[in-house]
């Protein structure tokens, strides 16, 4: 107990010195200490003390030698402190003053993973996830044999996949609202809905890992228009979700859902021959 007494007495003292440091250097007016003490700060992980710094010093050392660094550094403070918003604007920022400049293609690649990194999950808004890809697609263009190459390709991919499932969660809301008419303010319907979602994500996305999911969503929502149509659309919608079936069963021959694409495919039977 009395060590824990000491050794919380020792870390009061010790951040109060800390504090008091870091004030000191605030207040100075010798830029050229408080750049030093800012790289200091970045290096131990200090980050807010750097950020602190480093939001005056890029304004004052403007057209001098340390402009350059203290700029970037700025940015990866703000990054690796987790304000990707910031991060992002700021290395847009280096990238735009110092287009040539020694750190300009880590920036460019950091441009992307900042945005990467604020993109919220699937059945949100992805405009941050769109914005990412066309950053990460810029750095691959302006820089194709970048150092960090393959791993701007890898998070394209897993940006690619968000979208993806947003499109299949819109596909399957159309779905589970079934015949919920409240949906339908043009005269469609949610099966309707369904299939063209499921099949522009498929056109877009032809190499998705997620593709027969999208197919089930199309047999099942084809299957359920035909039997909640009206009498003279029935047959057309039959056999269209018949085919479609077939298809579903040539392409996924060892699907789990082959067995409920036989069954679609027997009713579709026996409504075409009685009629």
């Amino acid at each position: 107990m009395k060590n824990n007494i000491i050794i919380s007495i020792f870390a009061v003292v010790l951040f109060s010195g800390c504090a008091h440091e870091f004030n000191q250097v605030y207040k100075s007016q010798d830029y050229n200490y408080k750049y030093e003490y800012a790289k200091e700060c970045f290096a131990y992980g200090k980050y807010t003390q750097a950020i602190t710094l480093l939001e005056e010093l890029v304004t004052i050392q403007k057209g001098t030698d340390n402009a350059e660094e203290s700029l970037y550094m700025l940015a990866m403070a703000q990054f690796c402190d987790k304000d990707y918003e910031s991060a992002a604007m700021t290395f847009k920022k280096y990238y735009k003053t110092y287009p040539k400049g020694i750190y300009s293609e880590m920036a460019s690649f950091y441009i992307g993973e900042s945005l990467f990194m604020s993109t919220p999950e699937p059945r949100l808004d992805q405009t941050q996830t769109v914005n990412s890809i066309a950053a990460f697609q810029e750095y691959l263009d302006i820089y194709p044999e970048a150092s960090l190459k393959g791993k701007a390709q890898k998070r394209l991919f897993e940006l690619q996949d968000k979208l993806v499932k947003k499109e299949l969660y819109s596909a399957q809301l159309y779905y589970n609202l079934g015949t919920y008419f409240g949906n339908c303010t043009s005269g469609g319907s949610n099966y309707e809905a369904c299939i063209i979602t499921a099949q522009n994500a498929i056109n877009d996305y032809p190499y998705s890992s997620l593709r027969e999911d999208f197919a089930v969503l199309i047999m099942k929502s084809k299957f359920e228009l035909a039997e909640q149509s009206v009498e003279s659309k029935k047959i057309d919608r039959y056999r269209d979700a018949e085919d479609e079936c077939y298809g579903f069963i040539n392409e996924y021959p060892d699907s789990k859902n082959k067995a409920l694409a036989e069954k679609y495919i027997s009713s579709c039977k026996k409504y075409t021959k009685e009629k």
